[in-house]
């Protein structure tokens, strides 16, 4: 029992770091894109007539239950090999699942032509990431979708799917990203999705509870703070603003990134010409910049690096009293 824990907690960290200094290489196939086309088939048949609620249930198991039964036969069919070969399996399958480097990476490619002065290829950089109209944004605009971008995604794409892994492994991970990939997809209010996607919606809600808020609160603690507020300032305000977003797991990332800055998250976007009005976090007290765009990538890494060394910490002591 001791080794197999070592193992995890060795593969784990292995497909952390993969992810972080590889990424996913370009033209690379990607498990997401499989999910994503066997869901969109899925919604041709299914999201239709009556009884969508229901049929949106068996959306979300025929869905989630091959993606963690497809990693688990890898990663044991891999053990049943070497035990080594199942730790280098699990490490490759966790490493495909978490979005470190790829999230930085488009971030940066924003980030070097704002930086630079160049807004038109800014916008378009940025077009790539976002689903606001990007033609007309100036500079603390061009900012402020990058940081929203990134903030939501350090949970989705990055800490979450990280803390399934230490918990449930290879099949943990791929669990979270299928709800996940589920909940982009069909995860609306609007009258094509409202039914059809409420299991989805609701059970990334649950599997994101625990991880948006420890990613907040990581954020806080450990990120820059040009604010030059308090820590318990920082903190009241996140709690507050947290609570205006309309999902209950986004707010408590863009508020814990706009009370470090000091700056304003939210507002007003446009998408495909038509106006939506967010609630705002963050106390306002100073205008955004290109350079806060590395300073929100810095809270990635410390949020990340502080969530594995939660992963490694509880399964020091597992590995202790086994």
């Amino acid at each position: 029992m001791d080794q197999l824990i070592a193992l995890h907690l060795a593969a784990v960290t292995a497909g952390f770091l993969l992810d972080r200094l590889i990424g996913d290489p370009p033209g690379w196939p990607h498990p997401v894109r499989w999910i994503g086309t066997w869901i969109s088939w899925l919604m041709k048949r299914l999201n239709r007539g009556e009884y969508r609620t229901a049929k949106g249930m068996v959306l979300l198991i025929v869905v989630v239950l091959p993606a963690s039964l497809a990693a688990g036969l890898l990663t044991y069919a891999a053990f049943w090999i070497h035990p080594a070969a199942g730790a280098v399996m699990e490490s490759v399958l966790i490493a495909v699942a978490l979005a470190q480097k790829s999230l930085g990476d488009a971030a940066h490619d924003v980030a070097v032509p704002l930086a630079a002065g160049d807004l038109p290829e800014a916008r378009r950089k940025l077009s790539w990431i976002v689903g606001r109209d990007t033609d007309s944004l100036d500079e603390p605009e061009i900012t402020r979708g990058v940081v929203e971008t990134v903030s939501e995604n350090s949970s989705d794409g990055v800490t979450a799917p990280l803390l399934f892994a230490f918990l449930l492994g290879a099949p943990g991970i791929w669990l979270y990203k299928a709800v996940n990939t589920l909940d982009s997809m069909v995860g609306y209010k609007d009258e094509r999705y409202a039914q059809f996607g409420t299991a989805s919606a609701r059970t990334d809600d649950v599997l994101n509870f625990i991880p948006a808020r420890l990613t907040g609160l990581a954020i806080v603690l450990l990120s820059p703070n040009p604010s030059g507020l308090p820590l318990k300032s920082r903190l009241a305000g996140w709690r507050s603003d947290a609570r205006k977003h309309p999902s209950p797991n986004s707010g408590w990332l863009e508020a814990a990134t706009a009370w470090q800055l000091g700056a304003t998250l939210g507002g007003t976007n446009t998408y495909r010409g038509v106006t939506s009005r967010r609630p705002q976090f963050g106390p306002g007290l100073r205008p955004l910049s290109a350079i806060d765009i590395d300073r929100t990538l810095v809270q990635l890494t410390r949020a990340s690096w502080a969530v594995w060394a939660l992963g490694i910490l509880i399964g020091g002591l597992c590995y202790a009293i086994a």
